[in-house]
């Protein structure tokens, strides 16, 4: 087995939330399920929060390109939403039937257990993937219901004490 096929297999243990990161603005609307997501500081002018996208995702450009983007963590119940941003699905509109409000920045932001409306602060091309830091502007936080994870390629349950 080579390396990269070890990384893939022991990152697959890792379990992580997941998110989609949506944008809509000039270069267009466009949305990607992702599980690199975190935050970087809550500090600053502005907290500040990190997702990676894979270069060749075709919400890769437009993202950068409209400067603008939602973080939308996703709930347990909300796996159909993860497979149809995750290109999962014959679903043309990505966004046609998923349930999405704007806030500041003009981004869709999906009715999720937290969305981080934000503003494109630095972005950078390590290998594959462009590592993307935005400055929220507003924040939506949904009390109940858990997160949707992944880890071990499959969606997790999460148990609750």
């Amino acid at each position: 087995m080579s390396l990269r096929d070890e990384f893939i297999h022991a990152m697959s243990r890792a379990a992580a939330t997941v998110s989609v990161v949506t944008t809509d603005g000039p270069a267009g609307r466009a949305g990607i399920t992702v599980s690199a997501m975190t935050s970087v500081s809550a500090d600053g002018d502005a907290p500040t929060i990190l997702v990676c996208i894979n270069k060749g995702a075709s919400a890769a450009e437009p993202i950068l390109r409209n400067g603008r983007f939602a973080v939308n963590v996703l709930c347990e119940d909300q796996q159909n939403e993860a497979d149809i941003f995750a290109g999962r699905t014959d679903v043309e509109d990505r966004f046609a039937d998923v349930p999405w409000d704007v806030l500041e920045t003009g981004a869709p932001v999906l009715r999720g257990l937290a969305g981080f409306d934000c503003d494109l602060a630095s972005a950078d091309l390590v290998g594959t993937h462009h590592v993307i830091i935005g400055a929220v502007r507003a924040v939506r936080v949904r009390e109940e219901g858990a997160p949707l994870i992944y880890g071990m390629r499959s969606y997790l349950k999460t148990e609750r004490a």
